[in-house]
């Protein structure tokens, strides 16, 4: 399936990999990557020789593209943006913020940045300074989340801006990739699905309570903050959601979260910790590799749009 965003990316299927805190580290990059699809290493608030580390040994797995998600809200940001250019990345891809600050630096080493929007008025913006392609992420996806669902904001993203939309959130099969394609969208950003994955380095408690999970499991914390994540419920939420329903302040109510997203993913915390998923979590059945998900997807997805089948 030839999109603008494999031509672009250089990649076989339009499917990327989202940039989980915690989650997408080299491993997982690498298996999607060598599946045909965009591996992307998530720099969340690592400091920038532990993001150097992980590009390294993703190199050393893969020979495709594969590129680095940089949280600009993270205090080593400065840094990693200089990372990717002294590591040779090709794609980046950015959250909890404006990357206008290194678009000169990125643009110059010749490097993709494809910015993850919640807007169309960002949208806007990032075309305007340079970007190559913006991720349209909708509500239903997990953790740090905006207002408007993926059914309601792509299409209007697609028609506010020229270059490739790539669409993400609620997004677990091929259903999902052609009803993305049926928006306008090119591609598709996909997070919770690869989480169960055998490449992935998530506890096994984590991908247990993913598979276990049901459609009414998902819920938000700090929505009356202005931080609202999605994840899935537990001790954690219940008492979160309390505190935020008694009027607890957001400083008050950020102990509780404090590491809880590192004690799930790598101790298998899933009472106490924080279980970040998207709203599909009740679509993941099954633990498979990261091509055997990706030959999956993409086989119902090329017949639900009719393209042959090689």
């Amino acid at each position: 399936m030839k999109t603008r965003i494999t031509e672009l990316l250089g990649i076989e299927h339009p499917i990327i990999q989202g940039g989980m805190a915690w989650v997408a580290e080299h491993n997982l990059a690498a298996a999607v990557s060598n599946a045909g699809g965009l591996g992307l290493i998530g720099g969340a608030n690592a400091p920038a020789e532990v993001v150097r580390d992980e590009i390294r040994k993703a190199k050393e797995l893969t020979d495709k593209p594969f590129g680095v998600n940089v949280m600009l809200l993270s205090p080593h940001a400065d840094e990693v943006a200089k990372v990717v250019v002294e590591e040779g990345i090709k794609v980046v891809t950015t959250g909890a913020g404006n990357p206008e600050k290194y678009m000169e630096l990125w643009k110059a080493a010749g490097i993709k940045v494809i910015p993850v929007v919640a807007s169309v008025a960002l949208a806007k913006r990032m075309e305007k300074y340079g970007a190559d392609a913006v991720v349209a992420e909708g509500c239903e996806s997990g953790g740090h989340i905006g207002e408007l669902t993926t059914m309601t904001l792509v299409p209007q993203v697609v028609d506010a801006v020229s270059i490739p939309v790539i669409a993400a959130g609620g997004i677990a099969d091929g259903r999902g990739i052609a009803a993305a394609f049926m928006l306008g969208a090119e591609a598709v950003q996909m997070g919770t699905r690869f989480v169960v994955s055998n490449e992935s380095i998530v506890h096994e408690n984590y991908k247990d309570r993913l598979i276990k999970a049901k459609d009414i499991d998902s819920t938000v914390t700090g929505r009356s903050h202005g931080h609202p994540v999605r994840c899935l419920r537990n001790q954690m939420t219940r008492e979160y959601i309390k505190l935020e329903n008694s009027g607890k302040s957001f400083e008050e109510l950020e102990y509780l979260t404090l590491g809880a997203l590192r004690n799930a993913v790598m101790d298998g915390d899933v009472v106490n910790g924080t279980v970040m998923a998207g709203q599909i979590a009740g679509m993941v059945t099954k633990k498979q590799s990261c091509k055997e998900m990706i030959d999956e997807m993409m086989a119902q997805a090329d017949k639900l749009l009719g393209h042959s089948q090689k």
